[in-house]
């Protein structure tokens, strides 16, 4: 059955709203949860976590969905546990078993760990949200099809490893808890594959929590249960551009800005914040010259 969604309140709430997800739920049904609690059908998310993880996911609500390109979301920092025995047809702990190799010693997995810092070659998970083929399907759904798929290795960035600890587990098998710290775009399960294959063993995903994405913390964000009883306010819209440089407008400049038009540059940078004599954000622009041109502006007609 189809969802009903609210309809958007006549006031749209415009802000970013930090969710502590659990493990079971998907991204989007977190999503409809805030629609849901928030009687605002504007919500949009700022990456998605796998169903089996946890942690912080980023949501902007109302108006201010339309900064998501904008929005201060690098670096991402995970705490995981990568499980060396077995490797999995989805590189987590939710898939079927493929393949499975003695444990290495932790001092030769800590060691290949370097192989996999800095910029790599990744290749995706079978079960990713990849566009694949012609048609553009989804990597996963391929997947789920039996389709036999070779995707192309994408460019990601990892910036940092932090072992925290190693311990032999049940059935002569092993695991270390990590942090890694990289760009948006990473597949942590990727990572987790082939730093055991490196290892000359298998590996996967056993764990995946998310604790950071750019400045914002997990330890800010409301759990989903709390989030489902109502009663939660987003953090203003400003909150997701981070240090872009802000513009305070007079009301003839915010008019024009309104209606698309530019207005005089009075700060640094390439581009900036513009907010209103109220210190509320209107809109983000793009230096052209002397001029700011708007790009995105937080306002209805």
């Amino acid at each position: 059955m189809t969802p009903i969604l609210p309809t958007s309140r006549a006031n749209p709430i415009d802000g970013v709203l930090l969710v502590d997800k659990p493990a079971g739920v998907s991204s989007h049904d977190v999503v409809l949860v805030a629609r849901r609690a928030l009687e605002e059908r504007r919500v949009g998310h700022a990456g998605t976590l796998d169903p089996f993880a946890t942690g912080l996911l980023v949501l902007l609500t109302g108006r201010a969905t339309r900064l998501l390109p904008y929005i201060d979301g690098e670096p991402k920092v995970y705490d995981a546990t990568v499980r060396f025995g077995d490797e999995t047809d989805t590189d987590d702990l939710s898939g079927a078993v493929i393949r499975s190799a003695p444990p290495p010693a932790e001092s030769i997995a800590r060691a290949h760990v370097g192989e996999l810092t800095g910029d790599l070659l990744q290749r995706p998970p079978a079960y990713s949200a990849k566009r694949v083929g012609r048609g553009g399907r989804r990597a996963y759904h391929a997947a789920r099809a039996g389709e036999e798929l070779d995707l192309s290795p994408v460019r990601v960035r990892v910036h940092e490893w932090r072992v925290h600890r190693w311990r032999e587990v049940e059935g002569s098998r092993a695991e270390m808890e990590v942090t890694i710290v990289c760009a948006g775009g990473t597949y942590v399960r990727a990572l987790a594959r082939d730093l055991g294959r490196l290892a000359g063993s298998a590996a996967h995903l056993s764990a995946l929590r998310r604790v950071r994405s750019g400045r914002f913390s997990v330890d800010e964000a409301t759990p989903l249960e709390t989030l489902r009883t109502g009663g939660v306010e987003p953090r203003p819209a400003m909150d997701a551009l981070g240090g872009m440089p802000v513009q305070t407008l007079d009301t003839a400049e915010a008019r024009r800005i309104e209606r698309g038009l530019t207005i005089a540059v009075g700060v640094e940078g390439e581009r900036a914040a513009l907010v209103t004599e109220a210190g509320a954000l209107l809109a983000v622009a793009v230096r052209q010259g002397g001029q700011w041109q708007p790009r995105v502006v937080l306002h209805d007609d």
